[in-house]
């Protein structure tokens, strides 16, 4: 534990006002999960005021307030010290790692960066370093993993105070390595602050979140922070960048990876080569070559040209750190699947329905060309766009959905605030480019696409269902409901058999 006056200490001109030497045993910005001795951090958000939760945190056992604004103007009980700081963000940058005693520096981190491919190269990763028998954590998309321990999670990479509080329970809990993929967002945000990284992985670069970063470069440059950090010295030895050769991008993210750089591709020269690669209905057959691996040939259980890369990418990590060739041959060869990443759906029927998370133009692109190689007949893609995002690849990713799918059902992904019929009128424009004569329909409620699509498939076509993957809710203007692709789609053949 730590007091609030060595808090303090770490913030140029801060002001204690109340006990200095009042002990804190956790830091919160949700007042529900204030207890006895927490520092109850007061953000200004834009729809809610944290200084209006004061009594509730106070009320659960906060002993201390962290705010920007003076004692005076800060309402709080007798015996609550208010602990003041020119700026709060940069304040818990430096305050909450110090608190937790910089779990990261305790346990080997990797992060992983790029618009595609982050969850499944993390997942092979994970199960990479498990066959040679480490303790995993893995902070994602989908979950918070504690080697079988299963948390939700919120955003890609959690902000300062949750991704340290996490980090602190591995660490307690014995993990030796840390797999986590780091969002563009929380790099420019400095979400990671505090965390000394040992390899970092670059996958790729496509258009994706300009509605944050503006332009393509900006959110390059975003990616890249990672590397910048890699590059900082720390207490932790043996840092390697591992980055995709055959993506532009690439060469900016090894400009700013001052240590050891590890590349890989199919296409350019790289230190980590596939060669010999077929991509099959069943999985993937490819041979890798590396120094310190020699020559693996690998025959694996997932399948898709996109999932080469992931697999170069985590073989890439393996080496960095030095995982037996053996051993990381074993852990693909045993590897199955993501949920929600080219998952498929059984229930019976006599055609295929594949689940994946693609929200992207190119992972659109990525997974109806997987979709079209194993295909014997048609492929019915349903898929959306979510609101509140980038509006620019809607009309993109109608016009790739329309080429490579013969059978097109546009519907609403997670509208948020926006109009569904608006976006579903930019997705459109996209659409009606290039459909031609193809079967097309615009269906705004998601369940009733995924019903439609189930009732026009017939044996041996493949229905895939785009946007969500893992996600079992949908986020409307006023709420947030309960719903799950593969679910939806389990009902909607069983309606189909009973029809």
């Amino acid at each position: 534990m730590k007091t609030l006056a060595q808090l303090a200490e770490l913030v140029n001109g801060s002001v204690v006002t109340g006990d200095k030497n009042i002990e804190i045993k956790g830091i919160e910005h949700d007042s529900r999960k204030a207890a006895e001795g927490t520092l109850f951090v007061c953000i200004e958000g834009f729809h809610v005021d944290g200084h209006k939760f004061i009594p509730q945190a106070v009320e659960k056992g906060a002993k201390a307030i962290l705010t920007t604004r003076s004692a005076e103007a800060v309402d709080v009980p007798e015996g609550v010290a208010v602990l003041q700081v020119p700026e709060l963000k940069a304040a818990l940058d430096v305050i909450v790692p110090f608190f937790h005693d910089y779990p990261a520096q305790k346990m080997r981190v990797i992060g992983i960066t790029g618009t595609n491919g982050k969850t499944t190269t993390s997942y092979l990763i994970r199960a990479i370093l498990r066959e040679a028998g480490y303790k995993v954590g893995l902070i994602g998309t989908i979950q918070i993993m504690m080697e079988e321990e299963v948390f939700p999670i919120h955003n890609t990479t959690p902000d300062v105070v949750e991704l340290q509080h996490t980090l602190a329970i591995m660490r307690d809990k014995g993990m030796d390595y840390v797999v986590m993929e780091v969002s563009s967002h929380a790099l420019d945000q400095n979400r990671v602050a505090g965390i000394e990284f040992d390899t970092a992985v670059f996958s790729n670069l496509t258009q994706d979140h300009l509605d944050y970063h503006k332009t393509l470069e900006n959110y390059k440059l975003a990616k890249a922070k990672l590397f910048d950090l890699l590059g900082k010295e720390g207490v932790k030895e043996n840092k390697t960048a591992v980055v995709n050769a055959d993506d532009e991008a690439g060469k900016t993210m090894l400009e700013h990876a001052k240590c050891r750089q590890l590349t890989y591709g199919i296409d350019n020269k790289a230190s980590l080569q596939a060669t010999n690669v077929e991509v099959l209905a069943s999985g993937a057959n490819f041979t890798l070559t590396e120094e310190f691996l020699g020559k693996l040939d690998l025959q694996l259980h997932i399948t898709g040209i996109f999932n080469v890369y992931n697999v170069m990418a985590a073989v890439g990590a393996a080496i960095a750190e030095k995982i037996d060739p053996a051993v990381i041959k074993k852990a693909l060869l045993n590897f199955t699947s993501v949920p929600g990443r080219f998952e498929l759906v059984k229930a019976g029927q006599d055609f295929s329905i594949i689940v994946d998370y693609a929200h992207t133009p190119d992972g659109v692109e990525n997974v109806l060309n997987t979709a079209r190689r194993i295909a014997k007949k048609k492929i019915i893609a349903v898929f959306g766009c979510g609101g509140d995002r980038d509006r620019t690849k809607r009309p993109i990713m109608g016009r790739l959905a329309a080429e490579l799918a013969d059978v097109v059902i546009a519907t609403s992904d997670n509208p948020r605030s926006e109009d569904p019929a608006f976006i579903l009128s930019e997705v459109e424009a996209g659409v009606k480019e290039t459909i031609g004569d193809k079967h097309h329909e615009c269906i705004i409620d998601r369940r009733e696409a995924i019903f439609r699509a189930v009732e026009l498939a017939e044996t041996d076509d493949i229905v895939i269902i785009l946007g969500k993957g893992h996600e079992d809710y949908q986020i409307l203007k006023d709420k947030t409901i309960h719903f799950d692709d593969k679910e939806v789609a389990r009902e909607a053949v069983a309606a189909k058999k009973g029809a």
